[in-house]
Order: structure tokens, then C-alpha cells, then sequence
């Protein structure tokens, strides 16, 4: 048995957390760490920072919950700042670890990190797995990723999702492990212990996930939610699981379980499949940003067929901004910038909007998602513009939304545009109106 380190990354929840139960097992004693990386906070990627500040507080939400859980089981949780590489192979060193457990995603960054500090510790034991997904590895094969997300779909339909793992802790327990004054004096990052509970943000945690994941299937929501998925506003017409997800507050595992026993209580139809449906895509994003690995980033894809755009500041600007001509486009944005938070057809048609309508370059807008949204995932956000792009794995090419449309299907009575339209400035018009493409009629969903 031995000296173990167990490293929190995207995985921020004590149940249903596989590599932190076989880091347990295989340990006498351990500590926890939860690095923020200096690199998240540096404007270097499309001039925008890799971590705002709405998903920064929900991440600190998150590590206060698992905090006060670990603090109940006699452990603490030590949060550092600094560069990854450097921070774990300090504290490696000083203490003389010799098992290092880590949920492994699917960022290709965080994966070439990872395994800089596996070759730069030959004689440390590292556990790892990637512990927020529904098919591990082992059972799909590179063929299943080879195409569309349908041929991944008509192998996922058929495999089993495994039960989640409720019980982490057993009765044995490791021995705390203390970290060194040198190591909290050069490296700690003090968690806000006050951070304002602003009722109009997401909190995080892996309690709020739990108690939320409840909430929403004591409702009759998922009988009905095929119906509701592309509603742009209102509580329950999307789950709202997406930023549990993204930080690991919550397991897809612990969902599709969960839905398991409301079909058995409610039955099963469309719309229970479809929360499937959507989790498998989301498991779909995943394995193939690992197969991608740093091509999920180009601005021509895998395909090498670069689109017809590029950057225009002052376009992507307004964009940002909310300040568009297109004020469906625009309630969208300030949702976003004032919540952190947009729904999965808002996002749609904003992108849309930039790629073709602004014929900005799509890294842009991926990078600005990035920065401004509380459920930023890697692989969802860079693979759902990469085929907004035609840059993806869409067979079709790109995709193209009649915004005009949109906004008759989705805002018929302009409820959520007129919700919106105090909170930006409205578009000026002191671009000449020429520079701005046509609406294209085609591909209106």
C-alpha cells in the first residue's frame, strides 16, 4: 500500500467516481489536490481567456461542496494555482508519492499534460480513466468512430451503460495525507468561502447536481421533453444537466440511471429516448475529440477544406456584444453574457449567425463560448462548431438557419427578444449595410 495523490480535474463529485475508488484501494494514505492552471487565465487563445468568470465561481461552488464532504470524512482538499506540470510534479517530489490518480477527459491540452507528468515521474503508479462518459473505450471500436454520429448511435443503442457506483468510501479508510507549508505558501489558491449566491446563475456542486437531477425528474418533464428540447427559455424544457456535466458534478451514468427508474414508474417514449439520444451524442463528442486529438482545434477540421471565412473585428465584436441586426441573434448573446447560459437552439442559431450571415472564422466564436459559458465542455463546444462550420464529422457539410424562421418557430410573440432587448446596446448602423451578407434561404430547421 501506498503514498497517493488524487487529482481533481472535471470530475468535481465523491460518487460514481471510478478513478477515485480505485486511487482509495490502492493507497495506506492520500491527499486531494484541485489545480487551477495559470494558462486558463493568459488571453491566448483567440484573445479570449480559456476560463470566465461566471464558470470560475461555479467551479469554486463546486470545490467548497467537495471541500466540506471530504472535510467530513477527515480529509482536506488542497486547490493550488499555477502551471499543472510543475504544481503535481512539486508536490510528487516533496512527498514522495508514488500512486497518482486522475479522471482522464478528453482535452487534448489536459491529455499532453498528463502525460508529461507520467514521463516526467517513470517511477510513479497512475491510475487514470475517463470517468464522465456512458461507453468506455473498451467497448466500442475505432470503426464505431470512423463516420456520422448515426453509425455511433446504432452501436451505442445496443450497449449497456453500466450502473453507477453509489458507495465511494468504504469503512477503511486511507490515512490523511498532509500537504507541505512550502508547497500552500508558494502555490495556494484561497477559495471564496462568500461567494454570492446570485439567483439568476447556475450553482455548482455536487449536492445542487444531486438535488437538481431529483427535482427534475419528480416532474413529469422527461415524458415530454422531445417536444420542449429547442424551447429558448423556460425551466425544465431542457434538463439543465449540461453544467453539472461539464465539471463532473454529476455522471451521465448517474442520469441515465436515474431515467431508467422514471421510465419504469412513467414508461418510456420519444422523449425519454431522446435524453439518451442526447447524452450519446454528447459521448460521441468525447471520443472522437480524443481521436482528433489537436485537429478538433484547426480552423479546416480533419478534412482540410478550409471555410470561406475569416476574422473581421468589428462584426464578431457586435456579435459578442449582442449587437447585431439580427435581434433574435442578439437576445441570445446577452442571455449568455449576463447568465453564462444559453439554450442548445440558441446556440445553433447563433453560430450560424456568425459562420455564415458575419462570415467570421468559427474559432472565434468557439473561443468566445468558451470563455463565456458556465457549461463549457471541450469536446461539445469545438465539435458542435466544427459542424456549424462543415469543418466536422457532418456528412452534410455545414449548417445554414434561416434566422427569420428561428424566430417565427422558436419566439413566435417575441416574448424572449423583448425579455432581452433592455439588456445591450441595439445594433448601430455605421457599418455600411453591403459588407453585411444576404440571408440565405437555404437549410431553414
Amino acid at each position: 500500500m501506498s503514498k497517493a495523490l488524487y487529482w481533481f480535474t472535471d470530475d468535481l463529485r465523491l460518487q460514481d467516481n471510478l478513478a477515485l475508488n480505485s486511487t482509495l484501494y490502492a493507497s495506506s494514505s492520500i491527499m486531494f489536490i484541485y489545480v487551477l492552471d495559470e494558462s486558463l487565465f493568459s488571453a491566448t487563445n483567440f484573445d479570449h481567456v480559456h476560463l470566465g468568470e461566471k464558470r470560475l465561481k461555479f467551479i469554486q461552488q463546486s470545490l467548497l461542496d467537495l471541500s466540506e464532504q471530504l472535510q467530513q470524512l477527515g480529509y482536506e482538499l488542497y486547490v493550488l494555482k499555477g502551471h499543472s506540470r510543475e504544481v503535481i510534479n512539486h508536490v510528487i517530489t516533496q512527498k514522495g508519492i508514488e500512486v497518482v490518480g486522475s479522471h482522464l477527459g478528453c482535452g487534448y491540452d489536459e491529455r499532453t499534460t498528463f502525460e508529461y507528468i507520467k514521463s516526467d515521474n517513470s517511477n510513479v503508479r497512475f491510475i487514470h480513466q475517463h470517468n464522465n462518459l456512458l461507453f468506455g473505450p473498451q467497448q466500442l471500436e475505432d470503426k464505431d468512430l470512423s463516420g456520422s454520429f448515426s453509425k455511433f448511435r446504432k452501436k451505442a443503442d445496443k450497449l449497456t451503460v453500466s450502473s453507477s457506483v453509489e458507495e465511494t468510501f468504504s469503512e477503511t479508510l486511507p490515512l490523511p495525507l498532509a500537504i507541505d507549508s512550502t508547497v500552500i505558501e508558494k502555490y495556494m489558491f484561497k477559495l471564496d468561502g462568500s461567494i454570492p449566491s446570485d439567483e439568476s446563475l447556475i450553482q455548482g456542486g455536487e449536492k445542487v447536481a444531486l438535488d437538481y437531477l431529483e427535482e427534475y425528474f419528480s416532474t413529469q418533464s422527461a415524458s415530454s421533453y422531445k417536444m420542449t428540447r429547442n424551447a429558448l427559455d423556460g425551466k425544465y424544457n431542457s434538463t439543465q444537466f449540461s453544467p453539472y456535466l461539464s465539471v463532473g458534478n454529476i455522471s451521465p451514468r448517474q442520469i441515465i440511471n436515474r431515467l431508467d427508474m422514471y421510465e419504469q414508474q412513467h414508461g418510456a417514449n420519444d422523449s425519454t429516448y431522446w435524453i439518451r439520444f442526447e447524452l450519446m451524442w454528447r459521448d460521441f463528442f468525447h471520443h472522437k475529440a480524443i481521436q482528433k486529438g489537436s485537429s478538433l482545434f484547426k480552423f479546416a477540421g480533419e478534412k482540410g477544406a478550409r471555410p470561406l471565412t475569416t476574422y473581421y473585428p468589428q462584426r464578431f465584436k457586435r456579435w459578442c456584444n449582442g449587437a447585431t441586426q439580427f435581434p433574435l441573434v442578439n437576445a441570445c448573446m446577452r442571455e449568455l453574457n449576463e447568465t453564462g447560459f444559453m439554450s442548445n437552439r440558441g446556440r445553433q442559431i447563433v453560430a450560424s449567425c456568425l459562420v455564415n450571415e458575419l462570415q467570421v472564422d468559427w474559432r472565434y466564436g468557439a473561443a468566445y463560448f468558451q470563455q463565456q459559458l458556465i457549461d463549457y465542455d471541450v469536446a461539445s463546444n469545438w465539435g458542435n462548431w466544427q459542424y456549424i462550420a462543415g469543418v466536422g464529422d457532418d456528412p452534410r457539410g455545414g449548417r445554414h438557419f434561416n434566422i427569420e424562421k428561428q424566430a417565427q418557430m422558436y419566439d413566435p410573440d417575441g416574448a424572449f427578444q423583448e425579455k432581452w432587448s433592455s439588456h445591450a446596446n441595439i445594433f448601430s448602423e455605421d457599418v455600411d449595410m453591403v459588407d453585411w451578407p444576404v440571408m440565405s434561404e437555404k437549410h431553414g430547421h
